[in-house]
Protein backbone atom coordinates (compact mmCIF):
# COMPACT_ATOMS: atom_id res chain seq x y z
CA UNK A 1 0.00 0.00 0.00
CA UNK A 2 1.21 3.38 -0.78
CA UNK A 3 2.34 5.54 2.24
CA UNK A 4 0.22 8.83 2.15
CA UNK A 5 2.94 11.38 3.28
CA UNK A 6 0.74 14.60 5.43
CA UNK A 7 2.13 16.81 3.09
CA UNK A 8 0.29 14.64 0.32
CA UNK A 9 -2.60 14.43 3.07
CA UNK A 10 -2.71 18.11 3.36
CA UNK A 11 -2.05 19.06 -0.71
CA UNK A 12 -5.38 16.26 -1.53
CA UNK A 13 -7.36 18.15 1.59
CA UNK A 14 -6.82 21.99 0.30
CA UNK A 15 -7.74 20.16 -3.28
CA UNK A 16 -11.27 18.62 -1.71
CA UNK A 17 -12.68 22.05 0.18
CA UNK A 18 -11.36 24.25 -2.93
CA UNK A 19 -13.57 21.93 -4.80
CA UNK A 20 -16.52 21.89 -1.99
CA UNK A 21 -16.81 25.61 -1.66
CA UNK A 22 -16.93 28.59 -3.93
CA UNK A 23 -13.60 30.33 -4.91
CA UNK A 24 -12.97 33.45 -2.56
CA UNK A 25 -14.16 30.85 0.14
CA UNK A 26 -11.15 28.80 -0.68
CA UNK A 27 -8.81 31.71 -0.84
CA UNK A 28 -9.93 32.66 2.15
CA UNK A 29 -9.50 28.93 3.76
CA UNK A 30 -5.78 28.51 2.15
CA UNK A 31 -4.78 31.86 3.27
CA UNK A 32 -6.78 31.88 6.58
CA UNK A 33 -3.61 32.83 8.99
CA UNK A 34 -3.13 35.90 6.76
CA UNK A 35 -6.15 37.16 8.74
CA UNK A 36 -4.66 37.05 12.06
CA UNK A 37 -7.55 37.63 14.60
CA UNK A 38 -10.46 38.90 12.72
CA UNK A 39 -10.21 35.40 10.83
CA UNK A 40 -13.89 34.75 10.53
CA UNK A 41 -15.66 31.91 13.34
CA UNK A 42 -16.09 28.12 12.10
CA UNK A 43 -16.76 25.24 14.40
CA UNK A 44 -13.31 23.28 14.74
CA UNK A 45 -15.38 20.17 15.18
CA UNK A 46 -18.41 18.18 13.93
CA UNK A 47 -20.87 17.36 17.70
CA UNK A 48 -21.15 13.56 15.81
CA UNK A 49 -17.46 12.95 16.22
CA UNK A 50 -17.46 13.96 20.26
CA UNK A 51 -16.37 11.59 23.09
CA UNK A 52 -19.42 9.68 24.76
CA UNK A 53 -19.25 10.79 28.68
CA UNK A 54 -18.41 8.12 30.89
CA UNK A 55 -20.61 5.50 31.69
CA UNK A 56 -23.04 6.95 34.61
CA UNK A 57 -22.08 10.27 33.85
CA UNK A 58 -24.62 12.77 33.27
CA UNK A 59 -24.36 16.59 32.13
CA UNK A 60 -25.22 19.01 35.40
CA UNK A 61 -23.43 22.61 34.44
CA UNK A 62 -21.65 24.72 31.67
CA UNK A 63 -19.84 27.40 31.02
CA UNK A 64 -18.03 29.52 28.33
CA UNK A 65 -16.42 32.42 27.64
CA UNK A 66 -16.51 33.64 24.07
CA UNK A 67 -15.35 36.41 21.96
CA UNK A 68 -17.58 38.79 20.18
CA UNK A 69 -18.32 37.69 17.19
CA UNK A 70 -17.27 38.86 13.39
CA UNK A 71 -17.61 43.11 13.53
CA UNK A 72 -16.88 46.15 11.20
CA UNK A 73 -13.26 47.57 11.48
CA UNK A 74 -13.79 49.86 14.88
CA UNK A 75 -12.96 53.01 12.48
CA UNK A 76 -12.22 54.68 9.27
CA UNK A 77 -8.85 55.63 9.43
CA UNK A 78 -7.53 52.79 7.53
CA UNK A 79 -10.36 53.69 4.11
CA UNK A 80 -9.50 57.19 5.23
CA UNK A 81 -5.70 57.15 4.88
CA UNK A 82 -6.16 54.74 1.49
CA UNK A 83 -9.15 57.16 0.17
CA UNK A 84 -6.83 59.96 0.82
CA UNK A 85 -3.76 58.55 -1.43
CA UNK A 86 -6.04 57.34 -4.31
CA UNK A 87 -7.38 60.55 -4.92
CA UNK A 88 -4.07 61.79 -4.94
CA UNK A 89 -3.18 59.25 -7.22
CA UNK A 90 -6.66 59.53 -9.36
CA UNK A 91 -6.20 63.77 -9.92
CA UNK A 92 -2.38 62.48 -11.06
CA UNK A 93 -3.78 60.19 -13.28
CA UNK A 94 -1.19 57.56 -11.88
CA UNK A 95 -3.75 54.40 -10.89
CA UNK A 96 -3.29 51.30 -12.24
CA UNK A 97 -6.23 49.32 -13.67
CA UNK A 98 -6.99 47.71 -10.21
CA UNK A 99 -6.19 50.92 -8.57
CA UNK A 100 -9.02 52.23 -10.78
CA UNK A 101 -11.48 50.08 -9.25
CA UNK A 102 -10.01 49.72 -5.56
CA UNK A 103 -11.14 53.44 -4.73
CA UNK A 104 -15.15 53.17 -4.81
CA UNK A 105 -15.07 49.55 -3.38
CA UNK A 106 -13.08 50.97 -0.50
CA UNK A 107 -15.74 53.56 -0.27
CA UNK A 108 -18.37 51.12 -0.59
CA UNK A 109 -16.67 49.16 2.27
CA UNK A 110 -16.48 52.22 4.32
CA UNK A 111 -19.99 52.70 3.49
CA UNK A 112 -21.59 49.87 4.53
CA UNK A 113 -19.63 49.72 8.31
CA UNK A 114 -20.40 53.19 9.00
CA UNK A 115 -24.14 51.53 8.80
CA UNK A 116 -23.32 48.78 10.57
CA UNK A 117 -21.56 50.98 12.87
CA UNK A 118 -18.03 51.46 13.58
CA UNK A 119 -16.51 48.17 16.10
CA UNK A 120 -20.29 46.89 15.72
CA UNK A 121 -21.38 42.77 15.21
CA UNK A 122 -22.12 42.55 11.47
CA UNK A 123 -24.57 40.78 9.74
CA UNK A 124 -21.99 37.68 9.86
CA UNK A 125 -20.93 38.24 13.71
CA UNK A 126 -24.23 37.99 14.71
CA UNK A 127 -25.00 34.60 12.93
CA UNK A 128 -21.75 33.29 13.97
CA UNK A 129 -23.19 34.11 17.91
CA UNK A 130 -26.79 32.50 17.15
CA UNK A 131 -25.38 29.61 15.38
CA UNK A 132 -22.82 28.77 18.02
CA UNK A 133 -25.45 29.29 21.01
CA UNK A 134 -27.81 26.75 19.11
CA UNK A 135 -24.86 24.48 18.77
CA UNK A 136 -24.61 24.50 22.49
CA UNK A 137 -28.08 23.46 23.04
CA UNK A 138 -27.83 20.64 20.42
CA UNK A 139 -25.00 19.33 22.15
CA UNK A 140 -26.03 19.47 25.91
CA UNK A 141 -30.37 18.86 25.23
CA UNK A 142 -30.28 16.86 28.47
CA UNK A 143 -28.52 19.37 30.40
CA UNK A 144 -30.93 22.10 29.33
CA UNK A 145 -34.15 19.87 30.00
CA UNK A 146 -32.75 19.27 33.67
CA UNK A 147 -31.53 23.44 33.71
CA UNK A 148 -35.66 23.77 32.83
CA UNK A 149 -37.11 21.56 35.11
CA UNK A 150 -35.31 22.43 38.10
CA UNK A 151 -35.71 25.60 37.93
CA UNK A 152 -32.24 27.36 37.59
CA UNK A 153 -30.56 30.51 36.36
CA UNK A 154 -28.44 30.94 33.54
CA UNK A 155 -26.06 34.16 34.49
CA UNK A 156 -24.54 36.03 31.04
CA UNK A 157 -22.44 38.19 31.79
CA UNK A 158 -20.52 40.96 29.44
CA UNK A 159 -17.48 43.52 29.62
CA UNK A 160 -20.01 46.21 28.91
CA UNK A 161 -18.61 46.91 25.78
CA UNK A 162 -21.08 47.05 22.72
CA UNK A 163 -20.18 44.19 20.50
CA UNK A 164 -19.64 41.77 23.74
CA UNK A 165 -23.24 42.99 25.35
CA UNK A 166 -24.68 42.45 21.80
CA UNK A 167 -23.11 39.06 21.27
CA UNK A 168 -23.96 38.28 24.98
CA UNK A 169 -27.78 39.11 23.93
CA UNK A 170 -27.97 37.51 20.92
CA UNK A 171 -26.43 34.54 22.40
CA UNK A 172 -29.11 33.80 25.14
CA UNK A 173 -32.03 34.98 23.08
CA UNK A 174 -31.04 31.60 20.63
CA UNK A 175 -30.59 29.31 23.41
CA UNK A 176 -34.28 30.70 24.57
CA UNK A 177 -35.66 30.08 21.12
CA UNK A 178 -33.60 26.65 21.15
CA UNK A 179 -35.47 25.92 24.31
CA UNK A 180 -38.13 28.00 25.06
CA UNK A 181 -38.66 26.83 28.89
CA UNK A 182 -34.95 28.46 29.67
CA UNK A 183 -36.37 31.95 28.79
CA UNK A 184 -37.46 33.04 32.37
CA UNK A 185 -34.24 31.58 33.84
CA UNK A 186 -31.46 33.31 31.43
CA UNK A 187 -30.71 37.10 33.43
CA UNK A 188 -30.55 39.92 31.83
CA UNK A 189 -26.95 40.08 30.97
CA UNK A 190 -24.87 41.96 33.61
CA UNK A 191 -21.50 43.67 33.57
CA UNK A 192 -18.00 43.04 34.86
CA UNK A 193 -15.11 44.98 33.80
CA UNK A 194 -13.00 43.27 35.97
CA UNK A 195 -13.72 39.44 34.77
CA UNK A 196 -13.75 40.39 30.95
CA UNK A 197 -12.13 43.31 30.59
CA UNK A 198 -9.44 42.55 33.15
CA UNK A 199 -6.46 44.63 30.38
CA UNK A 200 -8.28 47.78 31.17
CA UNK A 201 -9.17 47.48 34.44
CA UNK A 202 -7.17 47.57 37.65
CA UNK A 203 -5.78 44.39 37.44
CA UNK A 204 -4.24 45.11 34.25
CA UNK A 205 -2.29 48.12 35.35
CA UNK A 206 0.69 46.60 34.93
CA UNK A 207 0.41 45.26 31.66
CA UNK A 208 -0.65 48.54 30.65
CA UNK A 209 2.68 50.15 31.88
CA UNK A 210 4.15 46.98 29.57
CA UNK A 211 2.39 47.75 26.93
CA UNK A 212 3.10 51.69 26.86
CA UNK A 213 7.02 51.77 28.43
CA UNK A 214 8.61 48.53 27.74
CA UNK A 215 11.81 49.15 25.94
CA UNK A 216 12.46 45.56 24.85
CA UNK A 217 8.60 45.06 23.44
CA UNK A 218 9.06 48.53 21.60
CA UNK A 219 13.00 47.30 20.13
CA UNK A 220 11.68 43.57 19.60
CA UNK A 221 8.28 44.65 17.67
CA UNK A 222 10.23 47.49 15.68
CA UNK A 223 12.81 44.74 14.82
CA UNK A 224 10.01 42.44 12.99
CA UNK A 225 8.28 45.08 11.03
CA UNK A 226 11.05 47.23 10.31
CA UNK A 227 12.65 44.25 7.92
CA UNK A 228 13.29 44.56 3.72
CA UNK A 229 11.39 42.01 3.47
CA UNK A 230 8.13 44.46 4.88
CA UNK A 231 9.23 47.13 2.74
CA UNK A 232 9.78 44.98 0.08
CA UNK A 233 5.84 43.65 0.07
CA UNK A 234 4.75 47.12 1.21
CA UNK A 235 6.03 48.50 -2.16
CA UNK A 236 4.50 45.50 -3.92
CA UNK A 237 1.08 46.37 -2.13
CA UNK A 238 1.03 49.90 -3.11
CA UNK A 239 2.19 48.81 -6.81
CA UNK A 240 -1.00 46.77 -7.42
CA UNK A 241 -3.16 50.35 -6.87
CA UNK A 242 -0.51 53.04 -8.30
CA UNK A 243 2.26 53.50 -10.66
CA UNK A 244 6.15 53.20 -10.10
CA UNK A 245 6.57 56.85 -9.77
CA UNK A 246 3.67 57.72 -7.70
CA UNK A 247 4.63 55.03 -5.46
CA UNK A 248 8.00 56.38 -5.52
CA UNK A 249 6.91 59.72 -4.29
CA UNK A 250 6.39 58.47 -0.70
CA UNK A 251 8.74 57.85 1.81
CA UNK A 252 9.45 53.96 2.94
CA UNK A 253 7.94 54.36 6.29
CA UNK A 254 4.57 56.22 4.36
CA UNK A 255 4.37 53.12 1.80
CA UNK A 256 4.54 50.92 5.34
CA UNK A 257 1.61 52.69 6.72
CA UNK A 258 -0.42 52.16 3.92
CA UNK A 259 0.36 48.82 2.73
CA UNK A 260 -1.02 48.18 6.22
CA UNK A 261 -3.69 50.31 5.67
CA UNK A 262 -5.06 48.15 2.90
CA UNK A 263 -3.72 44.69 4.40
CA UNK A 264 -6.47 46.35 7.31
CA UNK A 265 -8.87 46.62 4.69
CA UNK A 266 -8.23 43.07 3.08
CA UNK A 267 -8.56 41.45 6.95
CA UNK A 268 -11.70 42.94 7.70
CA UNK A 269 -13.74 42.27 4.92
CA UNK A 270 -14.90 38.93 5.16
CA UNK A 271 -15.82 39.71 8.57
CA UNK A 272 -18.27 42.16 6.61
CA UNK A 273 -18.99 39.96 3.57
CA UNK A 274 -23.26 39.97 4.40
CA UNK A 275 -22.99 43.40 4.02
CA UNK A 276 -21.41 43.22 0.56
CA UNK A 277 -23.40 43.71 -3.21
CA UNK A 278 -25.18 40.77 -3.23
CA UNK A 279 -23.33 38.91 -0.07
CA UNK A 280 -21.11 37.79 -2.45
CA UNK A 281 -18.05 39.27 -0.43
CA UNK A 282 -15.94 42.44 -1.27
CA UNK A 283 -13.27 40.86 -2.60
CA UNK A 284 -10.39 42.69 -1.52
CA UNK A 285 -7.89 39.66 -2.32
CA UNK A 286 -7.53 40.77 -5.57
CA UNK A 287 -5.81 44.12 -4.33
CA UNK A 288 -3.25 42.29 -2.07
CA UNK A 289 -1.17 39.30 -3.12
CA UNK A 290 -1.43 35.95 -1.33
CA UNK A 291 2.94 36.46 -0.27
CA UNK A 292 1.95 39.97 0.89
CA UNK A 293 -1.04 39.33 2.49
CA UNK A 294 1.29 36.29 4.26
CA UNK A 295 3.50 38.77 5.29
CA UNK A 296 1.70 41.35 6.97
CA UNK A 297 -0.85 38.60 8.51
CA UNK A 298 2.50 37.52 10.26
CA UNK A 299 3.31 41.20 11.35
CA UNK A 300 0.03 41.55 13.17
CA UNK A 301 0.24 38.05 14.82
CA UNK A 302 3.44 39.04 15.89
CA UNK A 303 2.37 42.02 17.08
CA UNK A 304 -0.67 39.92 19.27
CA UNK A 305 2.11 37.56 20.66
CA UNK A 306 4.35 40.07 22.09
CA UNK A 307 1.40 42.44 23.58
CA UNK A 308 -1.28 39.61 24.42
CA UNK A 309 0.30 36.06 23.88
CA UNK A 310 2.72 33.81 25.47
CA UNK A 311 5.26 36.92 24.95
CA UNK A 312 8.56 36.67 26.27
CA UNK A 313 9.89 33.17 28.08
CA UNK A 314 10.98 34.96 31.15
CA UNK A 315 8.34 36.95 31.88
CA UNK A 316 3.84 36.59 32.45
CA UNK A 317 3.01 39.88 31.98
CA UNK A 318 0.83 39.18 28.59
CA UNK A 319 -1.29 36.76 30.27
CA UNK A 320 -0.72 36.80 34.38
CA UNK A 321 -3.95 39.03 34.80
CA UNK A 322 -6.43 36.57 33.12
CA UNK A 323 -5.87 34.36 36.10
CA UNK A 324 -8.91 36.30 37.16
CA UNK A 325 -10.74 34.56 34.69
CA UNK A 326 -9.57 31.09 35.21
CA UNK A 327 -10.34 31.43 38.53
CA UNK A 328 -13.70 31.60 37.93
CA UNK A 329 -14.08 28.81 35.56
CA UNK A 330 -13.05 26.73 38.45
CA UNK A 331 -15.14 28.65 41.23
CA UNK A 332 -18.23 28.24 39.44
CA UNK A 333 -17.59 24.28 38.97
CA UNK A 334 -16.16 24.04 42.87
CA UNK A 335 -19.47 26.13 43.95
CA UNK A 336 -21.88 23.26 41.94
CA UNK A 337 -19.73 20.16 43.46
CA UNK A 338 -20.58 22.01 46.87
CA UNK A 339 -24.28 22.57 46.56
CA UNK A 340 -23.51 26.06 46.68
CA UNK A 341 -24.49 27.17 42.93
CA UNK A 342 -27.90 28.01 41.67
CA UNK A 343 -26.38 28.13 38.20
CA UNK A 344 -27.35 25.64 35.22
CA UNK A 345 -24.91 27.34 33.10
CA UNK A 346 -22.62 30.54 33.39
CA UNK A 347 -21.52 32.56 29.50
CA UNK A 348 -19.32 35.24 29.36
CA UNK A 349 -18.62 37.22 26.29
CA UNK A 350 -15.53 39.17 25.99
CA UNK A 351 -12.73 40.48 23.17
CA UNK A 352 -9.61 38.79 22.12
CA UNK A 353 -7.28 40.68 24.68
CA UNK A 354 -8.72 38.55 26.95
CA UNK A 355 -9.40 35.40 25.37
CA UNK A 356 -5.45 35.74 23.80
CA UNK A 357 -4.32 36.06 27.56
CA UNK A 358 -6.48 33.17 28.79
CA UNK A 359 -5.48 30.42 26.28
CA UNK A 360 -1.59 31.30 27.29
CA UNK A 361 -2.26 30.51 30.59
CA UNK A 362 -4.21 27.87 30.18
CA UNK A 363 -1.04 26.24 28.01
CA UNK A 364 -4.10 26.00 24.95
CA UNK A 365 -2.94 24.81 21.75
CA UNK A 366 -1.17 26.96 19.69
CA UNK A 367 -0.10 29.43 23.26
CA UNK A 368 2.48 27.19 24.89
CA UNK A 369 5.35 28.04 23.30
CA UNK A 370 7.00 31.88 24.49
CA UNK A 371 9.73 34.02 22.35
CA UNK A 372 13.33 33.18 24.32
CA UNK A 373 15.96 36.00 24.45
CA UNK A 374 17.42 36.61 20.71
CA UNK A 375 15.14 34.32 18.60
CA UNK A 376 12.15 36.49 17.95
CA UNK A 377 8.94 34.66 17.11
CA UNK A 378 8.14 33.71 13.65
CA UNK A 379 5.89 31.01 12.12
CA UNK A 380 8.80 28.81 11.43
CA UNK A 381 9.57 28.54 15.13
CA UNK A 382 6.28 28.81 17.02
CA UNK A 383 3.06 27.58 16.18
CA UNK A 384 1.08 30.50 17.55
CA UNK A 385 -1.33 31.39 14.98
CA UNK A 386 -4.11 34.54 15.71
CA UNK A 387 -6.55 32.88 13.27
CA UNK A 388 -6.71 29.64 15.34
CA UNK A 389 -5.84 31.02 18.65
CA UNK A 390 -8.55 33.75 19.08
CA UNK A 391 -10.27 34.57 15.47
CA UNK A 392 -13.54 36.28 15.94
CA UNK A 393 -16.14 34.86 17.62
CA UNK A 394 -13.79 32.37 19.29
CA UNK A 395 -14.71 30.38 22.36
CA UNK A 396 -13.67 27.71 25.35
CA UNK A 397 -16.16 26.02 27.15
CA UNK A 398 -16.27 23.33 30.31
CA UNK A 399 -18.98 20.60 30.28
CA UNK A 400 -19.46 19.64 33.55
CA UNK A 401 -20.47 15.94 34.09
CA UNK A 402 -21.63 13.88 37.59
CA UNK A 403 -22.02 10.74 38.68
CA UNK A 404 -22.00 10.15 42.91
CA UNK A 405 -19.73 12.66 44.06
CA UNK A 406 -17.68 12.86 41.10
CA UNK A 407 -17.66 15.24 38.76
CA UNK A 408 -15.90 15.19 35.49
CA UNK A 409 -14.95 18.04 33.08
CA UNK A 410 -14.44 18.64 29.18
CA UNK A 411 -13.14 21.51 27.61
CA UNK A 412 -14.03 22.76 24.56
CA UNK A 413 -12.14 25.36 22.34
CA UNK A 414 -13.79 26.68 18.98
CA UNK A 415 -16.22 23.86 19.75
CA UNK A 416 -13.09 21.38 19.51
CA UNK A 417 -12.67 18.83 22.28
CA UNK A 418 -9.14 20.15 23.74
CA UNK A 419 -7.00 18.18 26.17
CA UNK A 420 -6.04 20.20 28.94
CA UNK A 421 -2.34 21.24 29.20
CA UNK A 422 0.32 19.16 30.18
CA UNK A 423 0.53 17.38 33.39
CA UNK A 424 -2.96 17.40 33.48
CA UNK A 425 -4.29 13.50 33.27
CA UNK A 426 -7.45 12.39 31.69
CA UNK A 427 -9.58 10.13 33.10
CA UNK A 428 -8.35 7.41 30.59
CA UNK A 429 -5.61 7.41 27.98
CA UNK A 430 -7.07 9.20 24.75
CA UNK A 431 -10.16 10.95 26.96
CA UNK A 432 -10.96 14.58 27.19
CA UNK A 433 -12.87 14.13 30.27
CA UNK A 434 -10.54 14.80 33.46
CA UNK A 435 -11.80 14.40 36.72
CA UNK A 436 -12.34 18.22 39.05
CA UNK A 437 -9.80 16.81 41.47
CA UNK A 438 -7.06 16.45 38.98
CA UNK A 439 -7.78 19.65 37.06
CA UNK A 440 -7.35 21.48 40.30
CA UNK A 441 -4.00 19.37 41.37
CA UNK A 442 -3.13 20.30 37.59
CA UNK A 443 -3.07 24.10 37.94
CA UNK A 444 -2.25 24.39 41.24
CA UNK A 445 -5.42 25.03 43.43
CA UNK A 446 -5.76 22.43 46.20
Amino acid sequence: MKRVTPVTSALALCTLLAAAVPSQAADQLAHRDSYGTKATYEAEQSARTYQKAPAGFTPVFTENVSRHGSRSATDSEDGDLVLALWNKARTADQLTRKGAEFGPKVQALLDAMAEVGYGDLSARGKQEIQDTATRMADRLPTLFKSIAAGGEKIDVVSSGQGRAVDSANLYAGALAKADPDLTSLIGATRTDKDLLYFHKAAGGAAYRDYIANDQRLTATLKSITDQPKTHKAAYSVLRRLFTADFVDQLSSDDQVAAATAVYNLYAIAPAMSEESPSGKGWGMERYISHSDADWFGYLSDAEDFYEKGPGFSDSDITYKMADVLLDDFFKQVEAKKAGTSTLGAELRFTHAEEIIPLAALMGLPGSTKAATAGVPYTYANNSWRGADVAPLGSNIQWDVFKKGDQYLVRMLYNEKETAFKAGCTPVSKGSKFYALDELEKCFGRS
